[in-house]
């Protein structure tokens, strides 16, 4: 597996970094390797949201159906108003 080294971090940066990994009770190595997967999609991640994106506009596209089992915002105000 491949090593990642940095160096000059800040001072204030490598703070916070130790005290989220305080917080989880993890190392500052898990928490840095959570945050690079969380903000850097891989190849996969990429396809999955590309597709889902398909998907979205596909629905987006379709006309919705006429009428349909629910009734009108209108309809459901007045009545409720007149309770």
């Amino acid at each position: 597996m491949p090593a990642l080294y940095v160096e000059n971090i800040p001072e204030d940066l490598y703070e916070a970094l130790r005290g989220r990994a305080r917080a989880r009770r993890s190392s500052i190595a898990a928490v840095v390797l959570a945050l690079l997967e969380e903000s850097i999609p891989t190849e996969k991640e990429l396809k999955a949201r590309q597709g889902f994106l398909r998907r979205l506009e596909r629905v987006r596209s379709e006309k919705p159906p006429a009428g349909g089992p629910f009734r009108h915002a209108e309809e459901m105000q007045r009545e409720d108003r007149a309770r």
